[in-house]
């Protein structure tokens, strides 16, 4: 969503690179460059204005410090005011009572239903506690079905409501259905408009009336930018909302919605909506949001990525293979699947420091998911055998592997190679990591 905003703040800060001081001379090029990259990103202008002020105000004037250049310095300046108009810090959700209530608040289209069944998916997962959903948006019929559906395929209790009954019917009935199944957090998913109303609102004041919930949650679209700040405004004022959601960060938004509407509205952003798949919900940091902005890297997103993908009892009989230099082929592919799964190697490059050139570049070239699938069609044609000890591939047995992947026997010799240098390179940081006091790494 930020890559655009992104590129032309980096750009632009690139000008204030081997200066002896930050002075107003030589930034108010680079400032006048980043209040039109953040207008044209849609985000709210008095936002923009509040935001230049206090980096200029900051960065005018500031001596170099030790070995960091200007750049760096006025870098770190912007790193902190984007991390301050975004939040500041993250804000846990409030799951406390027993049972809490959550209820999912917003527009038509924002993604509501999906949102719901994601965060289910989320307080089962992370904070280890029994969710259950009560559908109640009897307005647009597919919704209950959708809700359903999704609350089935992920094992998530479902409350069964009808098209027939009232919302306030389907909450006073959900009450008793959630203490008879134990349900620690209920999670509503209630009615939307295509614009809001005094209809829709009065009947979300009566169900907060039935069922007092501890978060009301508004699921705000990111491709609407600055409209975003409204709903989210005229949202509070009738209820008091306690967080929000965005959805649609994948897209190709550009990136107003979450630089305007906790600035404007002083509510926090909780979770952002990374994809379509029930799993694809993250906790919102607004300091690491900043830094994969300003091309900083997200190194603890990355590690907690990887520790939800990589299974632990793998990587140890991996690094003892490794150890005893009987790494092979097949251990090979489980770790290039691993890594498809965190989202392929360009995926990967967006949470390292300085990457954000070099992710670009892969776009130029052949597409990581290609490759990926080529080497699991290559595996997979080979024997037992010949994954165990790939030093037995010789040319008959590599012609016959080509032709069984629907492969070049080049492509065969290419990724005995690859395996090679990086069994090498793998077996090379166990040896380091021996030597630093027992480093673990997760191969």
């Amino acid at each position: 969503m930020f890559e655009n905003l992104s590129d032309k703040i980096l750009t632009s800060l690139k000008k204030v690179r081997g200066q002896n001081k930050i002075s107003e001379s030589n930034i108010e090029e680079v400032v006048k460059e980043i209040r039109l990259s953040l207008l044209e990103a849609d985000v709210n202008f008095k936002v923009v204005k509040s935001f230049i002020d206090k980096v200029k105000a900051k960065g005018l004037g500031q001596e170099v410090l030790g070995n960091i250049n200007p750049g760096q310095q006025f870098v770190k300046i912007v790193h902190d005011e984007l991390v301050n108009v975004l939040g500041t810090n993250a804000v846990d959700i409030n799951v406390r009572e027993n049972p809490s209530v959550i209820f999912m608040v917003g527009l038509q289209g924002a993604g509501k239903t999906t949102t719901s069944a994601k965060l289910s998916l989320y307080i089962r997962q992370k904070l280890g506690k029994k969710p259950g959903l009560v559908p109640a948006d009897i307005y647009r019929p597919a919704a209950i079905d959708q809700l359903q559906t999704l609350a089935k395929q992920n094992n998530i209790p479902c409350f069964n409501s009808q098209l027939g009954q009232k919302p306030e019917e389907i909450l006073e009935q959900s009450k008793k259905w959630a203490k008879d199944n134990m349900i620690d957090v209920v999670i509503v998913d209630t009615a939307g408009r295509l614009q809001i109303d005094d209809q829709l609102m009065t009947e979300l004041q009566s169900l907060k009336r039935i069922w007092g919930p501890q978060e009301i949650l508004l699921v705000a679209d990111a491709m609407l930018g600055q409209q975003s700040v409204n709903v989210a405004e005229g949202f509070h004022q009738r209820l008091g909302l306690t967080g929000l959601v965005l959805t649609k960060v994948d897209g190709d938004a550009r990136g107003g919605a979450a630089l305007s509407i906790r600035e404007v509205t002083g509510i926090p952003i909780k979770f952002l909506g990374v994809g379509e798949k029930v799993a694809a919900l993250e906790v919102f940091h607004p300091d690491r949001l900043a830094s994969r902005i300003l091309d900083m890297g997200d190194v603890l997103s990355l590690v907690e990525k990887a520790q939800e993908v990589i299974d632990e009892k793998s990587a140890r009989e991996s690094a003892k293979k490794l150890a005893k230099n009987e790494f092979d082929l097949e251990d090979f592919l489980t770790h290039i699947q691993q890594l498809k799964k965190l989202g392929g190697f360009e995926s990967l490059l967006k949470f390292l420091p300085g990457m954000g050139d070099i992710s670009k570049q892969l776009k130029n070239m052949a597409p990581p998911d290609q490759e990926i699938k080529k080497i699991e069609a290559i595996i997979r044609s080979m024997t037992p055998q010949e994954r165990k000890n790939h030093k037995i591939l010789n040319a008959s047995r590599r012609q016959r592997i080509a032709g069984g992947s629907g492969t070049q026997v080049q492509d065969v010799n290419k990724l005995v190679k690859q395996f090679e240098e990086s069994k090498k390179m793998m077996g090379g940081l166990m040896k380091m990591g021996m030597g630093r006091g027992g480093m673990k790494f997760p191969f």
